[in-house]
């Protein structure tokens, strides 16, 4: 290659990978496999050795992807956590032990890990108590999430026994089961949410959630691999870490420890055939020196230990022969279309449909009727098409282009600038999106009416006897005892439904109305501070977006509704039928303006209020919860053990500092 034809590739590449470090690390959206990542990562890295005079500093080469957060403090990590080399062949392993052996002269032995699929957080306790978790970040410094770490139950707080350090660190992946998973993202399709990729993108992004009772909710899991500090119990890796289990932690009980490289070939053969059967998500195996002297002997390179690597495993893929694709919508609008192929084993399960996400992975794919394409399953998940054997595409063959109108309803399809969905306006005339709007209303964490699932729901729709929300208000014992598999007692149930869910409380009314984008936790949000449905009808988009959790994409949806006099009527509808439209007296009670127009960043921890609990007093009176530091902010609301680079930077600022005692007098005199 020449020197130009060299510069333009490596520039090119960089561009690509931080792109995509990007979308990995900080959006948890990715958009090419590891796989691919690991490859354009090794031919920059092969270009700039073989060009050295393009060196640079700032190449993605030089550094480990970045998961850090402006909404976290930011802390150093006492070890840095570094990235592992990664192998894809017995060949490439076979180089590995060679060049340990070459390095060490003597036996050793290796421990062989799964290498779970999540997010890596590092733990530090201090006389057996946690004090602090960190995720990965850069590698040298991450994010301080302690407080969403508190919330997993399978993290120990305090440790067991006695016999653990007086300091140290341990390390692991936060994970989220399959079962999980699935619920998660029927939760996120259901409010109208992007569906997150696979369970890695999911934990990690919870982790970086602002409301640690959220992150409570998702039920996160967490397995640890790594012990480190001065006192450890053992040389070995594998004693120590069987120690650590003794102390509370979770550790893999597929852990194995290997005497030679054809033991740790025969754990890779079979756990990568075994690993659909586990209920969280893995991409390989880890194989580490077992001896922490050895270890320290073998040292590191500026991204990664020499006396590690992952061995990834090739995600199972098969090909098959598209033949159609059909188009779904969703109860919020939107159209996701669907690849319809030749049924096809993969990863245990027959699958012959796949999603294909939006019009831009098309158009990317380059997707054509009749082609052969490669198909995966995406966290061992859900099936996906990867890519097309362009070179048996018959030459007539036509292009799949994302249809114009709606598949349902006939109206002509939306996309928003900034987003990759189309949309179908009618959401009062599209038969999917109303019977899913109904649906959502009468499900268990919304109005939870007792009764009407969604196959009555459907019925009702296809008889006519209900064409939207408001209609299930009116609904008659006679009407319901007449349909199919019904009868008087379960007619009797749903009216009972009905007349109890008058009682379901405002925000679970909000969340109930299936407004884009608006889930529980947005819908408790917006009820506190908005406290009845006429306040929220009347802020603009601007006002909205004052409110904490609300951003312009949800402040805009909301205005939006609003907007529309079909759903204004509704409102009225059910609201003289005796719905819950504002917050009860006691819901609303206590309630001042002391904190009005004050923005309250909190700090640290406190004796006699949670963190939680101060938030929720500076919303009762008012004020605004700040995520960060910065000239918007009014006070500093400080407790024990605070940061402090928040502290030097309120300083700087000037932003007055309050303790507990200071806050609670401001909304008490």
């Amino acid at each position: 290659m020449k020197r130009e034809e060299a510069y333009q590739e490596i520039i090119q590449l960089r561009r690509e990978l931080e792109e995509h470090n990007y979308r990995y690390y900080v959006l948890a959206q990715p958009t090419i496999s590891d796989f691919e990542f690991d490859m354009k990562l090794r031919n920059l890295e092969e270009l700039e050795k073989e060009f050295p005079e393009y060196a640079d500093s700032h190449s993605p080469t030089q550094r480990v992807g970045s998961d850090i957060s402006k909404a976290f403090e930011q802390v150093a990590h006492r070890y840095p956590m570094l990235s592992l080399s990664n192998t894809y062949s017995e060949g490439e392993l076979r180089d590995f032990d060679n060049r340990v052996r070459k390095l060490i002269g003597q036996d050793y032995t290796y421990v062989c890990e799964l290498k779970f699929d999540g997010s890596s957080i590092s733990l530090l306790y201090e006389q057996g108590k946690l004090r602090r978790a960190v995720t990965r970040g850069d590698g040298v410094k991450g994010d301080d999430v302690t407080v969403n770490i508190r919330t997993i139950r399978s993290i120990p707080l305090v440790l067991r026994g006695h016999d653990y350090p007086e300091v140290f660190e341990i390390r692991g992946e936060i994970l989220l089961p399959f079962r999980v998973f699935e619920e998660l993202n029927m939760e996120r399709e259901e409010s109208g949410e992007l569906l997150f990729a696979n369970p890695r993108n999911a934990a990690a992004g919870t982790l970086k959630m602002l409301n640690p009772a959220v992150v409570a909710s998702r039920k996160l899991d967490a397995c640890f691999y790594s012990v480190m500090g001065d006192r450890l119990p053992s040389d070995g890796h594998f004693e120590t870490l069987n120690k650590a289990a003794e102390w509370g932690f979770k550790i893999s009980r597929e852990m194995q420890l290997c005497q030679n490289l054809d033991m740790v070939f025969n754990y890779i053969r079979k756990w990568d055939q075994e690993r659909h059967k586990l209920p969280v998500a893995t991409d390989g195996v880890v194989i580490k020196v077992d001896s922490r002297r050895l270890q320290e002997e073998l040292g590191y390179t500026a991204k990664s230990p020499r006396w590690a690597v992952a061995f990834k495993f090739k995600a199972e893929s098969a090909t098959t022969v598209l033949r159609s694709v059909s188009y779904q919508v969703g109860r919020t609008g939107a159209v996701t279309p669907v690849a319809n192929f030749d049924p096809v084993l993969i990863a245990g399960t027959v699958v012959k449909r796949a999603s294909l996400h939006n019009a831009d992975f098309i158009k990317n794919l380059d997707l054509h009727l009749n082609d052969t394409v490669f198909v995966e399953k995406g966290g061992e998940i859900i099936p996906k098409i990867t890519a097309v054997e362009t070179g048996k595409r018959h030459p007539m063959a036509q292009p799949v282009v994302f249809i114009e109108k709606c598949p349902e309803c006939g109206t002509p399809l939306v996309r928003k600038e900034g987003e990759a969905v189309h949309y179908c306006p009618d959401d009062s005339g599209c038969p999917p999106q109303i019977r899913g709007e109904m649906e959502h209303f009468v499900n268990r964490r919304a109005m939870d009416i007792d009764g009407l699932g969604a196959e009555t729901i459907e019925l009702l729709y296809t008889r006519g006897l209900a064409k939207g929300i408001a209609d299930l208000y009116l609904l008659e014992k006679d009407q319901l005892a007449a349909l199919e598999r019904m009868g008087e007692k379960s007619a009797q149930r749903i009216l009972e439904g009905l007349e109890a869910s008058k009682s379901v409380p405002f925000e679970r009314v909000l969340f109930a109305l299936g407004i884009r984008y608006v889930g529980e936790t947005v819908a408790r949000k917006l009820a506190k501070v908005v406290h009845s449905i006429e306040n929220l009808a009347q802020k603009t988009k601007e006002e909205l977006m004052e409110i904490d959790e609300v951003g312009e994409r949800i402040a805009e949806s909301i205005v939006e509704y609003f907007s529309r006099p079909e759903h204004l009527e509704m409102i009225r509808f059910l609201k003289s039928k005796g719905l819950q439209f504002q917050l009860s007296e006691e819901q609303s009670g206590n309630r001042t303006d002391k904190l009005k127009g004050l923005s309250i960043l909190i700090s640290g921890t406190f004796k006699n209020h949670t963190r939680e609990e101060l938030k929720e007093l500076i919303e009762r009176h008012g004020g605004k919860n700040a995520t960060s530091v910065s000239k918007k902010t009014n006070y500093l609301l400080a407790g024990e053990n605070m940061g402090p680079i928040k502290l030097e930077k309120a300083d700087k600022l000037g932003i007055a500092i309050i303790s507990e005692e200071e806050f609670v007098r401001m909304i008490t005199e």
